[in-house]
């Protein structure tokens, strides 16, 4: 196996371990996974080839979606609503 993939799958299970975690404690690591990502998609696209490539983005895009759609919300300029355990935290 590639070194792409030992790394994809290494951030599979991190990705994992994370949403464990209590959703006070999984900004941190998950937003440096969520950096992260793009960056592993390409190498593995570079090594593998582009349909891989794919299947990995698809695969990012379906465990990250709610960030994703909080953040694409937040970039358009649409009022954003917090979940419950973070309104009172809310700068």
């Amino acid at each position: 196996m590639s070194l792409s993939l030992i790394l994809g799958c290494l951030w599979v299970l991190a990705a994992t371990v994370v949403a464990l975690l209590p959703m006070r404690r999984q900004y941190v690591p998950g937003v440096s996974l969520l950096v992260a990502a793009p960056v592993l998609i390409i190498y593995i696209g570079w090594q593998h080839g582009i349909w891989i490539a794919l299947i990995g983005l698809l695969a990012f895009l379906s465990m990250f979606r709610n960030p994703l759609i909080y953040f694409w919300k937040r970039f358009r300029g649409v009022p954003v609503e917090l979940p419950p355990e973070l309104r009172d935290k809310a700068p």
